[in-house]
């Protein structure tokens, strides 16, 4: 079954694809979506629910640090709109809490250096990260880190990136930004 939260071509909170019966999504953190949908996806998402196949997960799910579509992420709003931050952290947490109810998630944190694209990302990020303390939860990353300790985004790695854990309290705690 397809998730597909979205407001046209506005933003869209969630994306992903879960079996009907016993699903453990694989869940992937970038910074903004561009126009991906269950019909077409981007290159992004593509790689996302290709590493879920490929690694024995029942399906994925795919979340953005801000909600708004933005092919090209220097056209993303110069300042939050609040009530889609809001809606955003809703459908995360909703999902992540149903979904890792069970058993822990596996959630890639891969939005890159993007994140200091706007100023008001990193509070975005603290803010979901307060929110989702109800949900069962195995942060990772795969790749090289930034100099500074971004995750590494998901178009730019080795298909034979391992994933490896990654200590999201302690990043948004010492991260100089």
């Amino acid at each position: 079954m397809w998730i597909y939260d979205h407001l046209g071509d506005k933003a869209r909170f969630s994306l992903g694809w879960l079996p009907p019966e016993s699903p453990r999504p694989f869940v992937c953190f970038g910074i903004n979506p561009s126009t991906a949908t269950p019909e077409k996806l981007d290159p992004t998402v593509a790689s996302v629910a290709r590493y879920s196949e490929e690694h024995g997960y029942r399906g994925w799910l795919m979340f953005n640090v801000y909600p708004q579509r933005a092919t090209n992420p220097n056209r993303m709003h110069r300042r939050m709109v609040k009530e889609l931050h809001r809606q955003n952290i809703h459908h995360i947490q909703k999902l992540l809490e149903l979904y890792s109810e069970l058993q822990p998630l596996d959630v890639w944190c891969a939005w890159g250096t993007l994140i200091e694209k706007r100023n008001y990302l990193w509070n975005c990020l603290v803010e979901i990260e307060a929110s989702l303390s109800n949900a069962q939860l195995n942060f990772v990353t795969r790749g090289a880190r930034s100099k500074i300790g971004h995750p590494h985004h998901p178009l730019y790695l080795k298909k034979t990136a391992p994933l490896e854990n990654f200590d999201l309290k302690e990043y948004l705690r010492t991260t100089p930004l």
